[in-house]
């Protein structure tokens, strides 16, 4: 994995230095596969829009690195600690989805997310005994519907 990160890393600071941005990617290992921290003084273009152009960033590595990872592995992009903060903003919107399925018995239907956006809810949700979430839709307009369990 060591050698993939060290790829993506070398990769991505071509690809600054070919756009003429003012920034610089390194690389490290976590538990969800090779994180690469981004900073410089252009890290705000990348987090425009919501985060797409990371995203855009992120999505090309994978898609030219990813398969030399271990199963359940990924590149990640970060810059100015985005995706941490995006992680806490959807722990709270998940807990502020299940007090009104609990408060209302109605289904709470987020918009349409990215996976791994999906996922930071399903799991912060997993272990609520009383609700069930699912992803439903197609396609860029998939979305998560947190509802209440039925009793069996």
């Amino acid at each position: 994995m060591e050698e993939t990160c060290t790829r993506a890393e070398e990769l991505l600071n071509a690809i600054f230095t070919g756009a003429g941005f003012d920034l610089r990617a390194e690389a490290s290992q976590s538990e969800l596969g090779c994180l690469l921290g981004i900073e410089g003084d252009d890290s705000g273009l990348l987090l425009g829009q919501g985060g797409e152009l990371l995203d855009a960033l992120q999505q090309i590595l994978n898609q030219a690195l990813g398969r030399s990872l271990p199963k359940g592995q990924r590149i990640i992009c970060d810059a100015n600690n985005y995706r941490a903060a995006r992680e806490a903003e959807l722990r709270a919107m998940a807990s502020h989805a299940a007090r009104q399925v609990r408060a209302t018995s109605s289904p709470f239907v987020f918009g349409p997310m990215e996976p791994m956006e999906r996922r930071i809810i399903h799991l912060s949700l997993a272990a609520e005994e009383d609700l069930a979430t699912e992803s439903i839709g197609e396609g860029n307009a998939r979305r998560l519907r947190v509802s209440l369990k039925i009793p069996r």
